[in-house]
């Protein structure tokens, strides 16, 4: 490939936001394969996952089933695709004074996870953000919310205010009647505790839904 189209010597000459996607990655992984440069490697994992989207995804062993693609580049592929994840979620700063506020905290974790996962958002009583995690991760259609783990998390990171979300990589936004009946737990231990339940969010996607409790009001979010 003449100097001038290597992806890295383009990066240097035009900047990383003139770069295709494929050039990007290329630079990520810095050799290609037997065979094969970095430039079509990159094409072809762009091409089998199905663009950024999937390859973001991807486990390192997924990765490492590729030609050209070892433990070190799988794992470099993966640290990066994480930091860039990172980078998306709020800072301490934030509040939480409504259910946008908290898909807005939470979609970093959840959009893109292909395993059912919990994030606990843990605020102070002004409702500002203290900390938010993942608490527990599942399988692809089923994760555990553990209602005395997460009430323990608030208390020892000195919350007054929680909310949970949790996601279905299988894309169905419907609440199952398994979270309405969490949620219903989880409202029943933050009374006992005095704590304020904020609410139950579920994530497909880009898309999120609260989940109601049947007879007992959902949530604090969204009221004047």
């Amino acid at each position: 490939m003449p100097q001038t189209q290597r992806p890295r010597e383009r990066m240097l000459t035009v900047g990383a936001d003139a770069l295709s996607d494929a050039e990007l990655l290329a630079v990520l992984l810095g050799t290609g394969g037997p065979g094969t440069n970095a430039l079509r490697l990159a094409h072809v994992l762009l091409n089998d996952f199905g663009g950024p989207d999937g390859l973001c995804r991807a486990e390192p062993q997924e990765l490492t089933r590729h030609a050209g693609v070892g433990p070190a580049k799988a794992l470099r592929l993966v640290a990066a695709f994480k930091l860039a994840e990172r980078l998306g979620k709020p800072d301490h700063r934030s509040e939480v004074r409504s259910t946008a506020d908290l898909a807005q905290v939470v979609r970093p974790w959840l959009a893109n996870a292909r395993r059912e996962r919990v994030v606990l958002v843990v605020c102070d009583g002004a409702l500002r953000l203290k900390r938010a995690f993942v608490l527990t991760e599942g399988s692809s259609d089923e994760c555990l919310l553990p209602v005395r783990e997460v009430l323990t998390a608030v208390l020892q990171h000195d919350g007054a205010a929680f909310a949970v979300a949790h996601n279905h990589p299988s894309g169905r936004l419907e609440p199952s009647q398994a979270d309405s009946d969490v949620t219903a737990s989880l409202l029943t231990g933050a009374e006992a505790v005095d704590l304020d339940f904020l609410g139950h969010l579920i994530v497909a996607g880009q898309r999120w839904t609260t989940c109601p409790v049947p007879v007992m009001p959902f949530s604090t979010l969204d009221k004047p």
